[in-house]
């Protein structure tokens, strides 16, 4: 399934697609927290909040602009600079 596909269903509410962008980017978006954090409860939060972000705002990621794992690790990497400062 394309990126573009994956954000209409999820603009339209479905929860399936939350599960599929899940699926597929959710093990890489975590490690990468965890590198960042350094801290698996860190990264486990960052992770959660990032498709959070998507499920409730699926508009803010424009397939016309990149990846969907691009824009997910682009939003964990700032989150987790965010957590690792505190």
């Amino acid at each position: 399934m394309s990126d573009m596909d994956l954000c209409a269903r999820l603009t339209a509410g479905d929860l399936d697609a939350l599960a599929d962008a899940y699926d597929a980017h959710g093990s890489y978006v975590y490690g990468v927290a965890v590198k960042v954090t350094g801290n698996q409860s860190n990264a486990e939060e960052v992770t959660q909040n990032v498709f959070v972000a998507l499920w409730e705002h699926p508009l803010s990621y424009d397939p016309g602009l990149g990846s969907l794992r691009g824009w997910l690790v682009s939003r964990a990497l700032h989150e987790s600079a965010l957590r690792s400062k505190v």
